[in-house]
């Protein structure tokens, strides 16, 4: 239906005002079939003709009851004279009956993103305590049935028609038959009451809160409301929420989670819900098609027809069995594999054993995430190392056993992924045990069975040979047990229906290279699923591991260990948290609303104890990327001969310190060694004073150099924030070179020019007033001030009015050595200048403390007054070791290129990004080292916004910071390993986050009343 035309919604506004009042402009609202108007307060229905108010009463009727039990629906709005309702006359002169109701606040779910576990909870909870208002509701002329009732779905005649023509036509026809069908004679058997039958995102009203969460305001339009079973609106509710998100279980878990807290799910209601989820998204398929068909092509049926599409394609076939153990557990029932370990178990139970080498007391693969044995590349595993750590544990013919449940970093092929990088949501947890014996070793039956299916699975990483064997006998129902890395030739031997005995050898082990890749073993894994056996998830998600384990339970009892025995646990957040509460002390604060737990890193991932991975965008300290081999062999072979100090003659000290002088200006070719930033600005500050006799020191604003007395002394960020005591008298702040901030062009020579001035005079008032300064400290691009690029010819002035004061000039690279800026190896480069003592720190050996002072002869013997200079970690051995290999990866692998290219790709698309999202105020940096301003149409900066997006990007798994003197510089600082495809994934989540935040900034839009 089109927009009402100007003199249309002059018409309706005419004639309502007759009946009710009309506070304001009317706005026009979309429906399928009848004219929705709202105000500010009110929304006016006008219903289509044909319907009069005999068809509208049992809605009014509703919302009044529903509103009187504190249900969130809005209450309907009597006219001047009383009435619910009323008979108004179109443009046409044609009756119309309207009503209407008052306007709740919020927008429509489908306007506001991410949908969370919280929210989908409270919907539950929301359409819980629906149902238990309406039981006592009752109206003669609510529907029995309709289009979008569910039960007529398998019977109408009408949509054969459409389930042709719709791309999914054998998709929607096997939900027909195989879930819709048996769930509606189920159904059959089930009382019925009023349902609200449409509860999908557009008759969902939310708000977002300041922190971007959305909570629940309202439930409105009961146009579809007939009598049905409760199951099925609920089953209505799950449909929508799922569609909204490529991950759908976490809603899924919420929704009923929050429903049984009101009203328990039966076990025969909670067997439907997936079948009739599946059944009301075809439905909607089905009925958007037929709408085409016949020239009714609705935008408002159209509207979520592709989400719906998407998620029918990846989802029609899930295991039921998966779902259905979800919803057990988020209502708080047993899982539909209760007790099948116990009865495998139980002493009556007589088990032939799988293999004939002995099980009790084998030793165990450690394969977890910080695993003794786990592969060393967490990206691409080399299994030939865990065939290795087989040979070590177990020889040729005992038995090695690996761990069910363990989270492991294993799986390298790209099918374990969600998505095409490797930050997106990858399966690690192994729901099965392992068995390592040597290839051509017999697999045993351990009961009576059938062969279930027999295939060969041949990608990398894959299962090769792999059977399922049906067994009976479980409260009478069959279960299943599977096994892969087979022989083909035994497999291929096998025939679906074949009856093995309880002992009968009926497969043997296969080699690596058939078996894709991995030593000879056996994958063994319970299951009550009749699927064939390269449907079974062997890996799973750590965010769904608890659902699939109730699936797929624990089979140690399967080779005659207890149960439990090959279970991994992992420690839980909570008390790894109390603990560090307890013992560490209250300043010392983690990252994020919500603390990663981070043990293991590679290249530019990080991953948690479940293999949960996280890009790195952060983090500078691993700058050539994190764990790298060779920086690793470095410090491994120096630790195997000696780490020793300074006060001995070391090789590999005189090596390194030559190479990062080498790397220098001429004029700079002293190093001082030590083992962290904040110690060498302290040993700058000191060679300064010495040097010059003078104490002052100019610092900039928001400038950060360290945590030691000295270091907050110089550090405005620290002195003028949250506990800070303010500048000490001999410390002297000026502005930062902000162009943005002070609305100047930055690379014009004026703006250069404009902020050294104020740094001129205040140096020149220092010299008038007999206190020349000894030197100034500065960031070269200040990181925590914004990430700074500052403006051409700037340090150049700055610098040469330090020197006219007889100062000397300190640049503190810690943030920006070593070609983190792609283009320059040293951010003072970039300004053309050469400092009189260069402090470097974090990067240099990629997390081994390791920091340096590095300088000119001159200085250095004017500090040399008789106090000998000595740092117990400072240039040891190993941190020496780690330096070099820092060096000479950086050249080797071309990281200040890769830098270059990979900045400038990234600053074109966080440019490009900025056009389409105006809260990307401005985007500056050089080579990998970027800042975005987060801030409004008048450059108001917008530090909630910017804490907003960094939690989001968090919770996609994509990790950066913020900074700023106003906190809404978004802080972009990856290892220098990080790549296109990362940058790409950067984007493309920002973009996503970006669009969430622009209706989480509390722009409400318009809502169906």
């Amino acid at each position: 239906m089109a927009a009402p035309a100007d003199s249309s919604l002059t018409h309706w506004r005419h004639a309502l005002a007759e009946h009710w009042p009309v506070d304001g402009p009317l706005q026009r609202l979309h429906g399928e079939h009848d004219l929705n108007l709202a105000t500010t307060s009110r929304v006016y229905k006008v219903m289509r003709s044909g319907l009069g108010e005999a068809d509208i009463a049992p809605q009014i009727a509703c919302h009044r009851h529903l509103a009187a039990t504190g249900i969130l629906v809005p209450a309907p709005v009597a006219t001047y004279g009383g009435d619910l309702s009323a008979q108004l006359q179109d443009e046409r002169g044609e009756p119309r009956s309207a009503w209407v109701l008052q306007r709740l606040p919020g927008v429509a779910l489908a306007q506001l993103t991410p949908w969370t576990e919280t929210l989908a909870q409270a919907i539950g909870e929301q359409t819980a305590r629906l149902h238990t208002a309406l039981m006592d509701f009752n109206h003669p002329a609510i529907a029995q049935t309709h289009a979008w009732d569910i039960r007529a779905l398998a019977t109408r005649t009408d949509s054969a028609e459409a389930v042709a023509a719709h791309p999914l036509g054998a998709t929607l026809r096997r939900i027909i038959d195989e879930h819709t069908a048996p769930a509606c004679h189920a159904l059959e058997q089930m009382p019925c009451y009023p349902i609200h039958n449409d509860l999908n995102e557009h008759n969902l009203l939310v708000r977002a809160t300041s922190c971007g969460e959305a909570t629940l305001t309202g439930l409105i339009d009961f146009g579809d409301m007939l009598r049905a079973p409760t199951i099925v609106d609920l089953a209505i509710a799950a449909a929508y929420l799922a569609v909204g998100t490529a991950h759908p279980w976490p809603l899924l878990r919420g929704l009923v989670r929050g429903y049984c807290k009101h009203r328990p799910l039966r076990a025969r209601e909670r067997a439907l819900l997936w079948p009739l989820l599946l059944s009301r998204l075809a439905q909607s398929a089905i009925n958007a098609t037929h709408a085409r068909l016949v020239g009714r092509d609705d935008p408002y049926l159209q509207i979520s027809q592709q989400r719906v599409s998407r998620f029918l394609e990846k989802h029609a076939d899930e295991h039921a069995a998966f779902v259905h153990a979800l919803v057990a557990r988020a209502s708080g029932a047993p899982a539909p594999m209760h007790g099948l370990t116990s009865w495998i178990a139980s002493p009556q139970r007589e088990l032939a054993p799988v293999f004939k080498a002995t099980m009790v007391g084998a030793p165990v693969l450690d394969l977890s995430v910080t695993g003794e044995h786990a592969c060393d590349n967490p990206v691409h595993p080399d299994l030939t190392q865990i065939a290795s750590a087989v040979t070590r544990l177990g020889g040729q013919d005992s038995a090695v056993l690996g761990r069910y449940a363990e989270p492991r970093l294993i799986y390298g092929a790209p099918f374990y992924l969600s998505a095409s990088h490797g930050a997106s949501a990858r399966r690690t947890v192994h729901i099965a045990v392992d068995v390592f014996l040597p290839a051509g070793t017999p697999v045993h039956s351990p009961l009576p069975a059938t062969v279930h299916s027999a295939e060969i699975c041949d990608a990398a990483y894959d299962y090769g040979g792999l059977v399922t064997l049906r067994h009976e006998g479980h409260g009478g129902s069959s279960f299943f047990t599977l096994y892969g890395h087979l022989s083909h030739a035994s497999v291929s031997a096998l025939v679906p229906g074949q009856a093995v005995a309880a002992g009968e050898a009926f497969a043997v082990l296969g080699q690596a290279h058939e078996n894709g890749g991995w030593p000879p073993h056996v994958h063994l894994q319970l299951g009550l699923t009749d699927l064939p056996g390269s449907r079974w998830p062997g890996v799973v998600d750590p965010d769904d591991a608890l659902d699939w384990r109730d699936v797929f339970p624990d089979p140690a009892p399967l080779l005659g260990l207890p149960a439990g025995q090959l279970t991994y646990t992992v420690g839980g957040e909570d008390a790894l948290h109390a603990l560090r509460e307890t013992h560490s002390p209250p300043s010392l604060r983690t990252s994020y609303n919500e603390p990663l737990t981070i043990v293991r890193g590679w290249q530019s991932l990080l991953f948690d104890r479940e293999g949960r991975t996280y890009l790195d965008a952060y983090n500078n300290v691993p700058h050539i990327g994190h764990a790298h081999p060779a920086v690793r062999a470095a410090i491994d072979r120096q630790l195997r001969l000696v780490n020793t100090n300074t006060r001995y003659l070391q090789p590999i000290h005189a090596e390194y310190t030559a190479a990062l002088a080498a790397r220098m200006p001429s004029a700079l070719d002293v190093v001082f060694l030590l083992s962290s930033g904040s110690e060498a600005n302290e040993l700058a500050l000191r060679l300064a004073r010495t040097a010059t006799g003078a104490t002052d020191t100019v610092v900039l604003a928001a400038g950060y150099h360290g945590h030691t007395v000295a270091a907050i002394d110089i550090s405005d960020y620290k002195f003028s924030g949250p506990g800070g005591d303010g500048a000490p008298d001999w410390v002297h702040v000026v502005p930062n070179p902000d162009a943005y901030r002070a609305g100047l062009e930055p690379q014009d020579p004026l703006t250069g020019t404009y902020f050294a001035a104020e740094v001129i005079h205040r140096i020149e008032a220092l010299v008038n007033a007999g206190r020349p300064p000894a030197c100034l400290i500065a960031e070269t691009f200040p990181s925590v001030g914004g990430q700074l690029i500052p403006p051409p010819g700037y340090l150049a002035q700055v610098y040469g009015a330090i020197r006219n004061a007889g100062g000397l000039c300190i640049a503190d690279e810690v943030q920006t050595g070593l070609g983190r800026l792609g283009e320059y190896f040293w951010g003072f480069e970039q300004q053309q200048v050469i400092p009189d003592i260069v402090v470097l720190g974090k990067p240099m050996g990629n997390g081994y403390p390791l920091a340096a002072v590095v300088t000119s002869k001159a200085i250095a013997e004017r500090f040399d007054t008789g106090m000998e200079f000595f740092a117990t970690f400072g240039g040891s051995s190993a941190a020496c070791a780690a330096g070099l290999a820092v060096l000479n990866v950086i050249d080797e692998e071309a990281l200040a290129q890769r830098a270059r290219t990979v900045g400038n790709h990234l600053l074109s698309g966080l440019r490009e990004l900025a056009r389409r999202q105006p809260l990307l105020a401005d985007v500056r940096g050089l080579g990998l080292f970027i800042g975005v301003e987060i801030a409004d149409e008048n450059r108001q900066p917008l530090a909630a916004h910017a804490a907003w997006i960094v939690e989001r990007l968090r919770q996609e798994r994509v990790l950066i910071g913020r900074d700023g003197p106003d906190h809404n510089v978004l802080k972009i600082r990856p290892p220098l390993a990080f790549g296109k495809a990362d940058a790409d994934y950067l984007l493309a989540r920002l973009d996503q986050v970006l669009s969430e935040g622009a209706l989480a900034s509390g722009h409400e839009r318009s809502t169906v009343g």
